[in-house]
């Protein structure tokens, strides 16, 4: 059946249409995520025997995982139509009523950002989800009345990158819950190979290896990787990627053995020099490199957190011993507070 989709009318970029031309459209063909694509699988499963709507599903887990290409795929296992928005978009109750009005019988229908719902739309939200029917207010003052619209069984996935965000009564209504976690080097090699199969671009084992190493354990970074290595390889060698074509394009990215970016070493540089390793407030560190506070939290911490390079505390951000030595700066005691010197 084809696909519908209902987007913001904002334009995609060329890195997005890249990405979507990319993404698997079957389960056996997404790479990573074995436990959760065991409970996806049985799921999916049961409700083609039984003849239903699945339960709803909620992912969540940092950006550029896999989340919204899981939600295209459940929806392409069970054969059933696909819709698309997300939660700043859906700003009034209008918005979803009319969205869900147009619901088919067992279709998917996907919200991105689940956690960015305005309040009284997510209220009417509920029992779409578990009651199958919305409730549509007429009229104002002593003479409005409620009516209620029956909407047929359908299966809704969430997706968040912050579920702490997402309302325990929202939450409560998915029945599956499921977390992505960051990929492994070899499960990130697996997918530069497919990728760039699907570019007719020649890479080497060696080539895979050093792109998915830095890669910060994302496949949505390994495929924008593998596209500037792809433009440098065309530009400035024979067309394949090798292991000295990626590092030398890699580091003109100026992106380290680790993955990391500019940004990232900004934010390391700052709580090891300026606040000796800390711990110093997210705010703080915002200020000091003039990024978002929210951007740093959902995009750049569980990176550097999961490396072992920053810990969180209940007084701040703090810098791990790891750190000290991966960035050549050696901490000194004096009394109880460090004071710091590069090597």
């Amino acid at each position: 059946m084809p696909d519908r989709r209902i987007v913001s009318a904002a334009p995609q970029d060329d890195d997005l249409q890249f990405e979507v031309g990319l993404r698997p459209r079957r389960l056996a063909d997404f790479t990573g995520q074995a436990k959760l694509k065991e409970n996806l699988s049985i799921a999916i499963e049961a409700a083609r025997v039984r003849g239903e709507a699945m339960d709803h599903v909620l992912l969540y887990g940092p950006p550029g995982l896999g989340k919204t290409t899981l939600a295209g795929i459940i929806a392409a296992e069970l054969n059933v139509p696909f819709d698309q928005t997300s939660g700043p978009v859906l700003q009034k109750k209008l918005d979803l009523t009319g969205i869900l009005s147009a619901v088919r019988v067992h279709q998917v229908f996907f919200i991105d950002e689940i956690h960015r719902l305005f309040p009284d739309v997510e209220e009417m939200l509920y029992s779409a989800l578990e009651d199958f029917r919305v409730d549509i207010m007429v009229g104002t003052g002593p003479g409005a009345r409620t009516h209620s619209l029956p909407l047929p069984r359908f299966t809704a996935i969430g997706a968040t990158t912050r579920q702490g965000l997402v309302s325990a009564p929202l939450r409560g209504r998915f029945g599956l819950v499921l977390r992505l976690n960051h990929y492994s080097s070899e499960e990130l090699k697996e997918i530069v190979h497919r990728s760039a199969g699907l570019l007719n671009v020649q890479v080497d084992d060696a080539g895979a290896e050093e792109i998915a190493r830095r890669s910060r354990g994302t496949p949505r970074i390994a495929n924008r990787l593998l596209r500037r290595v792809r433009d440098y390889a065309q530009v400035r060698a024979d067309g394949r990627v090798t292991k000295p074509v990626a590092q030398t394009a890699l580091d003109l990215l100026e992106v380290d053995r680790f993955g990391l970016d500019e940004i990232d070493q900004k934010i390391m540089l700052t709580v090891l020099e300026k606040y000796s390793g800390g711990p110093v407030g997210l705010n703080t560190i915002a200020a000091s490199i003039s990024e978002e506070p929210s951007t740093i939290e959902e995009v750049y911490e569980p990176y550097l957190i999961q490396l072992g390079f920053l810990d969180r505390t209940p007084r701040g951000r703090v810098a791990t011993e790891r750190a000290f030595e991966y960035f050549g700066i050696q901490p000194r005691w004096r009394g109880n507070q460090p004071t710091l010197f590069s090597q």
